[in-house]
């Protein structure tokens, strides 16, 4: 058998610069991207408990951190992932459970979904 000449051109490892972006796949990528935020954090989270939980020396170190730029960058960078991450997971739910599987619903849930999320992290950029 052999192949139409258009297959044989596309690559066997298709890159991410091959594709064309699309909003559903930048919702994909970014939901991989935010929980591996969240998991990287999870140090930073038992460091904070700890802190919290500790001696008064302890607690006014995290105090000082938390005040400080990265300590307010970091807050902001778990809390937009937390948001994100969970409003991405639901719309991955609802995909899954046979709902908005046509490619006009995927297209708008992931436009929506991000649209949330930076309103999301601009208002919790502004409560820190």
């Amino acid at each position: 058998m052999s192949e139409r000449p258009e297959q044989r051109k596309r690559p066997l490892s298709p890159r991410l610069s091959i594709y064309r972006w699309q909003p559903a796949m930048i919702a994909s990528l970014a939901h991989r991207a935010s929980g591996l935020i969240l998991v990287l954090f999870v140090p930073l989270y038992l460091w904070l408990l700890h802190g919290m939980t500790g001696s008064p020396d302890h607690f006014e170190q995290v105090q000082v951190w938390l005040h400080s730029g990265l300590g307010k960058f970091s807050l902001w960078l778990a809390g937009t992932s937390l948001f994100y991450h969970f409003c991405n997971g639901l719309r991955f739910l609802t995909i899954d459970a046979g709902w908005c599987e046509s490619r006009s619903m995927l297209r708008l849930s992931a436009r929506i979904v991000i649209a949330v999320a930076l309103a999301a992290a601009v208002l919790l950029a502004v409560m820190l």
